[in-house]
């Protein structure tokens, strides 16, 4: 485990990697996986595991006819949620993106709107703390 809990480690499908996001949508591991790739990072993408649920208080005991059915689990599936890494041990995303280290796919420089993909399109010139 890192000093600095930002920049944590983790064994992702048995390969040693310092952790980009937990509990990403596919989408967004799919962004984030093509942006590091072009950016020369090998990436590793799994699938996260389900969050822990909290164990549920016992409801409370109803009489039920026998004609009755017995209710359903109401709750939906977690959706599913991904964990990206990159094998880089040294690689920090705070870092990277405001030392202005990531390029995008136009060879512009990542912003922190870019990363958070609030924005389609960078404004290099333009620094994060003005915008």
């Amino acid at each position: 485990m890192a000093l600095n809990p930002n920049h944590t480690f983790e064994d992702l499908g048995e390969i040693k990697c310092a952790i980009v996001e937990k509990n990403c949508s596919p989408d967004r591991a799919e962004f984030l996986k093509k942006l590091l790739e072009y950016n020369n990072f090998v990436v590793v993408v799994v699938k996260s595991p389900p969050p822990k649920a909290a164990k549920p208080a016992a409801p409370p005991v109803e009489v039920v006819s026998s004609e009755t059915p017995p209710p359903a689990d109401l709750t939906p599936p977690p959706p599913d949620t991904f964990t990206v890494g990159v094998t880089d041990l040294t690689f920090s995303p705070t870092n990277a993106v405001f030392n202005r280290e990531l390029k995008t796919f136009e060879n512009s420089i990542v912003t922190s709107a870019y990363w958070k993909q609030l924005e389609t399109v960078t404004r290099p010139d333009e620094w994060y703390w003005k915008i």
